[in-house]
């Protein structure tokens, strides 16, 4: 394996989400500004904390209202609405099975967190979940990435980092890791591509290859 330790962000990236998360911010925002946001201009904001995101679109008087109206409809609705990816769980209970370990670094409570992952048996499969709580500083900083890795004892050298967003990306460049986009991204693979990311991922079985080092760094981008 060139590749021991295997980090992921959640949303959008393990677990579909994404209807989910418009969902609500759109739930959340026609109550304070009706008629004033569409999809197209929340998605590129998507994986940034969620505070920050109700600062970008409210007023700092109102952010933390908004914040809590967004997880009390996320939550409601959470399971309905949550997909699977195909062929997530079966690679990285092989990875696994190998002996990778696993982790997730997200910008996501915890709680939430823990209901994607149990909904579809992903729980059981990390040894690490470093979420909202526990940095103070947020993707695309690498503190988050770093308190896994350190957690883990993990190698810099055989890191990877897969994501959906440009924070994850420039998170894992910041950490001194591989950083590996998905390319079913809401935001698009072309959008990605602009981050640079080590690896472009088309299909989730293709990580085997990148894990085994035998698929070429720029391959596909």
């Amino acid at each position: 394996m060139k590749y021991k330790t295997l980090l992921f962000d959640l949303d959008g990236t393990i677990i579909n989400t994404n209807e989910l998360i418009i969902n609500s911010f759109l739930y959340t925002l026609e109550q304070f500004y009706p008629g004033k946001y569409t999809r197209e201009v929340i998605i590129p904001h998507m994986g940034r904390p969620l505070y920050e995101q109700m600062l970008q679109f409210g007023e700092e008087k109102t952010a933390q209202q908004m914040v809590e109206i967004y997880r009390e409809h996320n939550v409601r609705t959470h399971d309905e609405m949550v997909m699977e990816f195909p062929h997530v769980k079966e690679v990285l209970a092989l990875l696994k099975q190998e002996g990778a370990t696993l982790g997730i670094v997200t910008t996501k409570m915890k709680n939430t967190v823990m209901m994607g992952l149990k909904l579809f048996g992903l729980d059981v499969l990390m040894d690490t979940i470093v979420t909202y709580e526990d940095t103070e500083l947020h993707k695309p900083a690498p503190e988050p990435v770093l308190l896994a890795m350190e957690r883990l004892g993990a190698d810099p050298k055989t890191t990877l980092m897969v994501g959906d967003s440009q924070y994850d990306l420039q998170a894992a460049q910041n950490a001194g890791i591989t950083s590996v986009g998905v390319a079913w991204s809401i935001k698009g693979p072309e959008f990605l591509q602009q981050f640079h990311p080590d690896f472009m991922l088309y299909d989730f079985r293709d990580l085997i290859d990148i894990v085994k080092g035998t698929k070429k760094v720029d391959e596909e981008n």
